[in-house]
Order: C-alpha cells, then sequence, then structure tokens
C-alpha cells in the first residue's frame, strides 16, 4: 500500500489533482485525467537531464531541470529579439573557443617543431604540455 502511495505522489497529474479542492477533485472523469495525464507527460525534448543534487549539512537536496529541444510556441518580439541575441552570444562564444583552440594546436606544433618567434621566451606551455602528456 505504501509503495503504491509513493509512486502515486510521483505523478504530477496526481499531484496537480491532490492540490484542487475535494469538489473539483471529484467533477474529473476518467478520460479528462487520463488527457491531462498525457498533457502534464512533457513533450519531447532533446536535452531533458533531471539531476537531484544533495549537498552536504543540510538536511533538505535540490533539483536542477535542463529542458533543450525545438521551440514550437510562437515568440513575442521581445521574445524573438532575445532570442536573437543569445544566438549571436553563442556563436561569439564558438567562434572564440574555436580560434583559442586553433591558436594553442598552432603554437604547440610551433613548438614541436623547434620553432622560436621571439629568442628567449617562452609561455611554457610546450613545457607543461611535453612533461604531461609526451614523458
Amino acid at each position: 500500500m505504501r509503495i503504491k502511495e509513493k509512486q502515486a505522489k510521483k505523478d504530477p497529474t496526481t499531484q496537480m489533482l491532490e492540490r484542487l479542492p475535494a469538489e473539483m477533485r471529484t467533477s474529473f472523469s476518467d478520460q479528462q485525467i487520463a488527457a491531462l495525464r498525457t498533457a502534464m507527460a512533457g513533450g519531447n525534448h532533446a536535452v531533458d537531464l533531471r539531476p537531484v543534487v544533495k549537498v552536504p549539512l543540510l538536511p533538505w537536496s535540490f533539483y536542477l531541470v535542463l529542458l533543450a529541444g525545438r521551440n514550437r510556441r510562437d515568440m513575442s518580439a521581445k521574445e524573438q529579439r532575445i532570442a536573437a541575441r543569445t544566438l549571436l552570444c553563442l556563436i561569439a562564444c564558438g567562434i572564440t573557443i574555436l580560434a583559442v583552440t586553433g591558436l594553442l594546436v598552432l603554437y604547440l606544433i610551433k613548438s614541436a617543431l623547434g620553432i622560436d618567434i621571439f629568442k628567449d621566451f617562452s609561455f611554457g606551455i610546450w613545457d607543461w604540455f611535453s612533461g604531461k602528456f609526451l614523458s
């Protein structure tokens, strides 16, 4: 009996119905509850991550939800501007990461070939890299 109660409490439809007044709760037919359960099951997301984080020394835990997927909603003009700016920021970050990675690879190749651009100057990246991965 207790296991069924715990499983029922995990169902978001049951949780929502429990918060309604009793007279409303009993007015739903089985077909309506099934339709609500289907609607509340959520969509198909490309990324659906829901980890629970237990913080040491605290009596409670936190949950995080990360959902990502194709947007099927109509967006307002403000939301479209925010989406465009976010996309530009993501593109700029991606280009920056690629550029830094490319420069690092070129620097490592240059150092591996023994080419010195500035005499008696080094960033120390080659020494670290060769000590960590080539030894």
